[in-house]
């Protein structure tokens, strides 16, 4: 039985992926941890199903991670990098759905990497891993006669944007047509904007109610557009994305991964 840890194991994701854990044939949950200050801190990580786990959500980092071969995290970046230390100290490997990172503390979870296995990735969905294979192969066959715009709608809580899934998608979209995202991406639109500057990759973002996270990629074309959309009604495709994740960290002693390499796609 792989071992588990839940990081932020009150919250949304976090029940999502004790449940997970928990309905695995081949997963046990070893360890739950959540902020200090947090009404769930000592009760039973599996209390919101009805279920004693017998682990209990703790704040204390080495308590909650000791014992367990992986750790999942969702939560934020700084707690994330706490997190990793922690698994870095103790030999834990990770696989981290956060989402937000800074260039520097990117390179943080690469040098941390050098010691454990991490699977970092922006979104754990198996079909949005698919999604970023398809939007590769038409950016590449459409060319620059298409203008490209990225359309992401998430819940009201979420607290970055555009998400990691948008962002992820424009570094494919960029990378297919030979260009920086940095210099090309246009992130926000207001006033007196001027035509669309050419090779542009437009970003849209809309926040409200409880959208579980919608993405949607406009090829616009002269006489016709494409669009590729992938939409999550369910934070249960994250949580089964992590755990073939983790099944896949079971079997490296320590590197940086991305889902494409979990689900044995091409190298992008």
């Amino acid at each position: 039985m792989l071992k588990i840890a839940v990081a932020g194991a009150s919250g949304r994701m976090g029940r999502m992926l004790v449940q997970s854990v928990l309905g695995s044939g081949d997963c046990t949950l070893a360890g739950a941890l959540d902020i200090p200050g947090s009404p769930a801190l000592g009760q039973d990580a599996g209390a919101f199903l009805g279920q004693p786990t017998g682990v209990t959500i703790r704040a204390d980092l080495h308590a909650a991670i000791a014992g367990s071969d992986v750790l999942i995290d969702f939560t934020r970046p700084e707690g994330t990098l706490a997190h990793l230390t922690v698994c870095h100290e103790l030999g834990v490997k990770a696989v981290i759905g956060t989402t937000g990172f800074t260039p520097q503390q990117r390179a943080l979870i690469a040098a941390h990497a050098e010691h454990v296995a991490v699977v970092l990735a922006p979104n754990m969905s198996v079909g949005v891993n698919v999604m970023l294979r398809l939007l590769d192969m038409a950016a590449r066959a459409l060319g620059e006669g298409y203008d490209i715009e990225v359309v992401e709608a998430h819940h009201r809580h979420k607290v970055d944007a555009p998400s990691g899934t948008a962002l992820a998608m424009g570094e494919v979209l960029a990378a297919a047509r030979g260009v920086d995202l940095a210099t090309h991406g246009v992130l926000s639109r207001h006033g007196h904007t001027g035509e669309r500057p050419p090779g542009a990759i437009g970003f849209a973002t809309v926040r409200g109610g409880d959208i579980v996270g919608d993405h949607t990629v406009l090829f616009a074309g002269t006489g016709e557009r494409i669009e590729i959309t992938h939409r999550s009604t369910s934070r249960a495709n994250y949580a089964e994305g992590s755990l073939r994740a983790a099944r896949f960290l079971a079997g490296q002693p320590r590197g940086l991964f991305g889902m494409d390499q979990v689900l044995g796609l091409a190298p992008r």
